[in-house]
């Protein structure tokens, strides 16, 4: 059994309109210790999965169907007292902005200390030793001192790493990681991405990072899913999607990347923009932006635009896209007719 396990997971936000499908049915697992990437543009779905499996969802959001387990627990059914026995202890969240985490008005010591005196029955004295002792692994310069000071005191690259010292507080089995550098400096990024690895390497942990960057996650991550408009259209090893991408969406995403385009020449990018989930076109919901739409006699595939995708299996990748299932049926007529 995975330690963690997502099944047919649905997300719908309550509006006046009608409601609105945030995840459509989303699944996948993690084991100990594994390093899972969600990738996929702004508007994709990526928060709102993470928040979903804290069943964090604020109103008018609500979880609509599926589940989320954890070690065979169903944590969308789970009373908030003993969800909270979970939360931050054995799962933790990393924000985007540490800013916005961080509480201005507290020092960095008292944060931690009442944060692990809310889950242990513990002195303060102990749980002080426990927050210096996160503070060194996160390797936070003068710890001692940082244990005194204030949020607002701190660069962005120390307090990313009080965040990270805070989510390791409790020892989880699983972090959650959404676009936890988005706020930094490139040189600064690579030392939380790589201070995250290997903190979850020595301790086992299991790794759940939602990003926009596939630079990072092919350089973290075991496997990965790919999301669009609140789907999962692609997912698989990391290194085998990176390598060889089969939707077309996921091609779109990496030829994007600045070291895809020829020097002195515009950046290759996916045309349009993601749909909004509230008019989410008929199909699959990439059709309007594909370059594949058209067979190689050009007409249409009638399939994209009427019907959603299921998954088919490509190598170890599950891939929800049409062209490809009809390249690969193409492929099994000619290999029958041999």
């Amino acid at each position: 059994m995975a330690l963690l396990e997502v099944n047919h997971l649905d997300v719908h936000f309550a509006l006046r309109k009608g409601d609105v499908h945030a995840l459509r049915d989303i699944n996948f697992t993690l084991e100990r210790g594994e390093r899972l990437g969600i990738v996929g543009e702004s508007g994709a779905g990526k928060s709102v999965a993470a928040f979903a499996l804290l069943n964090l969802i604020a109103k008018p959001g609500f979880i609509a169907g599926g589940e989320v387990n954890f070690e065979g627990k169903t944590l969308n059914t789970m009373s908030e007292r003993r969800l909270r026995k979970v939360r931050g202890n054995r799962m933790s969240m990393i924000f985007q902005d540490p800013m916005m985490t961080l509480n201005p008005v507290l020092s960095i010591g008292e944060q931690m200390i009442e944060c692990l005196k809310a889950h242990r029955r513990i002195s303060t004295k102990r749980a002080r030793a426990i927050a210096l002792d996160k503070l060194q692994q996160v390797q936070l310069p003068s710890p001692e001192t940082r244990l005194a000071q204030y949020p607002h005191e701190l660069s962005g690259g120390m307090r990313q790493r009080v965040i990270i010292a805070i989510a390791l507080l409790l020892d989880p089995d699983i972090i959650i990681a959404d676009e936890p550098t988005t706020a930094l400096d490139v040189t600064i990024q690579a030392e939380i991405m790589a201070l995250l690895l290997n903190l979850c390497e020595q301790h086992n942990v299991g790794l759940i990072l939602i990003t926009h960057d596939l630079g990072v996650v092919s350089q973290v991550t075991q496997r990965m899913l790919v999301m669009y408009a609140g789907r999962v259209i692609e997912q698989g090893p990391t290194r085998e999607i990176i390598n060889d991408p089969q939707h077309p969406y996921t091609q779109g995403l990496i030829n994007a990347l600045p070291q895809m385009a020829t020097p002195g020449e515009q950046l290759n990018q996916i045309r349009g923009s993601m749909p909004s989930l509230s008019n989410l076109p008929g199909g699959c919901a990439f059709h309007p932006r594909c370059d594949f739409i058209k067979r190689a006699d050009g007409q249409t595939r009638p399939a994209c635009v009427e019907q959603v995708p299921g998954f088919v299996t490509s190598g170890n990748c599950q891939v929800a896209c049409h062209m490809v299932a009809e390249m690969q049926e193409d492929r099994r007529l000619k290999e029958e007719g041999q």
